[in-house]
């Protein structure tokens, strides 16, 4: 539905719909000032308050359609003179005449455009408002002090009293209120300036709904807002509608009506005048300086366009102030990083600097616990729930939106009555993330803090009706208290940005062990490769699954290439000549886990198939879960010659043995031939000594030629022994 068609008009609306009240189109102001629209190509007038004659002698109907010139005076010629492409967005101050009954009167006020190119024209006396009490004209030497006074405060405590103190001197209303917004939008007072008489408000508490939205938009975007007298008459603005048909959009007029029920409102507290100028910090509306009064009042409008000055001056200071609380979170977060670092690199863990001492953690957030969720990991301090309602927590909060990278709750038994058992604990939570894709958080808690607040009236607003004029949402405003319970102590935006800043810490810090880590693996697995790529022997490594990860340049260099074509173990079976046998070890590695120790005849093209021996492992991981699998081949082909040589060898010393132990003609000696027997057991030494220090590939060339050369001794000692049997 339009938001128009569904938003009471002004003065229609109830207490059910009072926050869409359309309150910026009053269509009326009020009695001490006069408001005239003038076109601002014809500078005809074409709309006027019904007092205009009170104000320039001639009547509002007969006032529309005129020149802006036959009000006499300065004022056409001030408006004529104003630059077409000037800013006129805001209100601009006007110091003018017009003619009423021959005589000049002299008028202070506003001029700003209205879309379509209407000049709204806000006028008042500056002798002041007929018949009300009024304030004293600005004293400049006072201004200056006030300023000077605001700017040496420390806190904001001290500069909430020294502003009520400055505003009631200067408007001499009955009381003056600093009235400070909490994340929620509920008000407290927390400085008062007051006539002795009357009973203090300092410290009551106004619940969110006692402002409306659309009244705390037009807060802001005018800042200073004054209301006479509760009892007045609106003066409505003839004809209702502009030219165009459309209402005018009053936002930014200091005369426009108020709401009834507002009026209402202050009917029931016993308030006759008012006025409110706004405090905004960073676009939001952080405060109010409330000044009511038991009687009629009127603020000039010199007097309140210095209050708008000085409320520029206060929001600095409140910036300045909360900035300083900020620079102060900085050092302490600088502190924190150095005792993050020393923890890292004293005892390897970051973690350690911020849960060695729990003061560290809890103290500048003036938190009762705090929990850190990294790698899946739970790490605490002070009076945290369990692990498994932290877990349950984490989860939640981890769903819920935050505000500037922060999540702040003070009762989270109210968002989420399933955690009431959590109140003892962490009634308020404020969390940062760690990470943007991992369930890493840093959360601080607070306990239960069963708060009583004084409201000046009841939250929910309760009615015996819903007619806005003779009921009100609040009717005798005796101060009444609230026991909240599962609720702790708000977090201060301080708070909050502490939080933040530490939290942007942890994430530097684990950014930075984390690459520190990625530049060791890197190194690391750089070392690795290089080592597994020139092995010597054959490698194959494989994931949990078996598909082939990475297999070095030994073994893409056996028989044939296999190594493109293969993607997983299975296929690294069907090299051998044995398959099935090869694959049913293979499968018994990736099911059961067992290892494989054994040989298997290669595949080649064209030449005799290539032995290798087989080692296959399992790579274990964390707890029951494993990384891959590694299979390394070694070729047997020199093992097998060396075997064959030592065996040819072995068979030639025992044929050398048998051949010598015979005399001529094959007859046996009686006795053993001693020399003989010393040149075979030479070489059998010799043997044992080749095979324990030369290298694979050497010992078969190395016992054919110790072979060869037993056999020529012993056919040397044979020539010997005939050339002795002669002599």
């Amino acid at each position: 539905m339009n938001e128009v068609l569904a938003s009471p008009p002004f003065g229609e609306a109830t207490l059910s719909n009072c926050e869409r009240e359309l309150i910026h189109l009053a269509g009326s102001i009020q009695p001490h000032g006069v408001l005239l629209c003038v076109d601002e190509r014809s500078f005809a007038i074409v709309q006027a308050s019904a007092n205009a004659g009170d104000f320039v002698g001639i009547a509002a109907a007969a006032l529309i359609g005129r020149d802006i010139a036959s009000v006499g005076g300065t004022l056409g010629a001030q408006l004529k003179a104003l630059d077409p492409a000037g800013d006129l967005a805001e209100p601009q101050p006007l110091n003018c005449t017009v003619s009423r009954d021959g005589a000049d009167v002299a008028l202070d006020g506003t001029v700003h455009r209205h879309a379509g190119g209407v000049l709204i024209v806000e006028l008042e006396r500056r002798d002041g408002a007929a018949g009300y009490q009024s304030t004293d004209p600005v004293d400049h030497a006072g201004v200056a002090m006030a300023v000077k006074r605001f700017s040496s405060a420390p806190t904001i405590a001290s500069l909430s009293e020294a502003v009520v103190a400055c505003v009631r001197e200067r408007t001499g209303y009955d009381r003056v209120m600093v009235y400070k917004f909490d994340p929620d939008g509920h008000g407290e007072i927390i400085a008062e300036a007051r006539k002795p008489d009357l009973d203090s408000l300092l410290g009551h508490h106004y619940p969110a709904t006692d402002i409306p939205q659309r009244a705390r938009e037009l807060y802001i975007r005018n800042r200073v807002r004054v209301l006479v007298d509760v009892h007045y008459q609106p003066v409505p603005i003839e004809p209702r509608r502009l030219p165009d048909g459309s209402e005018l959009d009053m936002s930014l007029c200091h005369l426009r009506s108020m709401s009834p029920l507002h009026l209402q409102y202050l009917k029931n507290m016993g308030v006759t005048g008012t006025l409110v100028v706004s405090l905004v910090r960073e676009g939001r509306l952080w405060g109010l300086i409330a000044c009511h009064h038991y009687a009629p009042r009127y603020v000039p409008y010199p007097v309140r366009a210095l209050l708008e000055l000085l409320a520029e001056v206060i929001s600095t200071r409140i910036a300045a102030i909360e900035n300083y609380v900020q620079s102060q979170v900085e050092v302490l977060v600088k502190r924190l990083e150095l005792r993050m670092i020393e923890a890292t690199s004293t005892d390897g863990d970051w973690r350690m600097a911020l849960f060695r001492n729990s003061r560290t953690l809890l103290s500048p957030v003036d938190a009762t616990g705090a929990a850190l969720f990294h790698d899946g990991e739970v790490m605490t301090a002070g009076d945290v729930p369990s692990t498994p309602d932290l877990r349950a927590l984490l989860a939640w909060v981890s769903a819920q939106p935050m505000e500037g990278g922060v999540y702040t709750c003070s009762s989270v038994v109210r968002r989420n009555p399933g955690f009431a058992a959590l109140a003892a604990t962490a009634s308020g939570v404020m969390a940062v993330p760690l990470s943007p894709s991992r369930p890493d958080w840093l959360m601080w808690f607070r306990k239960e803090q069963p708060c009583e607040y004084t409201w000046a009236g009841d939250p929910a607003k309760p009615v015996i009706n819903d007619d806005p004029l003779t009921l009100s949402p609040r009717r005798s405003f005796a101060a009444w208290s609230e026991i909240v319970r599962g609720t702790a102590a708000p977090w201060t935006r301080a708070e909050t940005v502490l939080a933040k800043a530490v939290g942007q810490t942890l994430i530097d810090i684990i950014l930075q062990i984390q690459a520190v880590r990625l530049l060791i693996a890197q190194h690391q697995l750089n070392l690795v490769r290089s080592q597994v790529g020139n092995s010597k022997d054959p490698v194959v490594i494989a994931d949990p699954e078996g598909r082939i990860l990475y297999s070095n340049e030994t073994f893409q260099r056996l028989p044939g290439s296999p190594g493109a074509q293969l993607e997983t173990l299975d296929d690294l079976g069907g090299l051998f000549i044995e398959p099935e046998d090869v694959r049913d070890h293979l499968r018994r590695l990736l099911r059961e886990r067992l290892p494989w120790r054994g040989e298997a005849a290669l595949v080649t093209a064209g030449r005799e198939a290539l032995p290798l021996g087989v080692r296959a492992d399992v790579v274990p991981g964390a707890g029951d879960s494993i990384l891959g699998f590694i299979v390394i081949l070694s070729d047997l082909t020199t093992r097998k010659q060396t075997e064959s040589a030592r065996r040819h060898f072995e068979t030639t010393l025992l044929q050398a043995e048998r051949d010598l132990a015979r005399g001529p003609g094959g007859t046996p000696l009686r006795q053993s031939d001693d020399v003989m027997g010393a040149i075979l057991a030479n070489a059998n030494v010799a043997a044992m000594e080749i095979a324990d220090a030369a290298g694979g590939d050497e010992i078969a060339p190395l016992l054919e030629e110790l072979e060869a050369s037993t056999q020529r001794a012993a056919a040397l000692y044979r020539r010997l022994r005939r050339l002795d049997r002669k002599g």
